[in-house]
């Protein structure tokens, strides 16, 4: 059984079973259907630029967005902002790519606190390698599976869900504060 709450996180209260807002069937299906479908695509997506470029998906994305970033630098708390990772799973991710050449990090000339990471030239070269083969598994288990309508639906369902989450973690980790 699958009960819906939007409290993130650890302030959530334990709810009695008498208060679940419990799935109704057809939401039961299509959140079954998203799990599984984003499980089975995310599996093969990343076992497919594994194997073509030695890349998992978590070092493909921190090097998108670096290539994306101005002097292809973030701040590491940006960075894992972009991403939707925490920072300590980004740390051994970004530690694994500089032992690996692919990026580099420094402290933030601006903030002494700030760690940048910024992409070296091995990275970019790793990217613009992996990109294509990458982009075609993208297209072929995803955008040409779906029509343009779906395709459309689902990134806009998907934008309104992260925008939700984002703003309810940030209410979250304000409330911390204020503890």
């Amino acid at each position: 059984m699958t009960a819906t709450t939007s409290t993130p996180g650890p302030t959530r209260e334990p709810r009695a079973h008498d208060d679940v807002r419990w799935l109704t069937a057809d939401e039961q299906r299509a959140w079954r259907a998203w799990r599984d479908g984003a499980a089975r695509l995310l599996d093969i997506l990343g076992h497919e630029l594994e194997q073509d470029s030695g890349l998992s998906l978590g070092e493909y994305e921190v090097l998108v967005r670096l290539s994306e970033a101005p002097g292809r630098t973030l701040r590491m708390s940006e960075l894992a902002g972009e991403l939707a990772h925490s920072r300590s799973r980004l740390t051994h991710t970004v530690r694994r790519m500089e032992n690996a050449g692919l990026v580099e990090r420094a402290p933030c000339l601006e903030d002494a606190r700030g760690v940048n990471c910024t992409m070296t030239e091995a990275g970019w070269r790793r990217l613009v390698d992996a990109a294509p083969a990458h982009v075609e598994s993208v297209r072929a288990h995803l955008v040409d599976v779906l029509t343009p309508a779906q395709l459309q639906a689902l990134g806009d369902a998907m934008g309104v869900v992260g925008a939700a989450l984002q703003a309810g973690c940030a209410q979250a980790v304000a409330a911390a504060e204020e503890r």
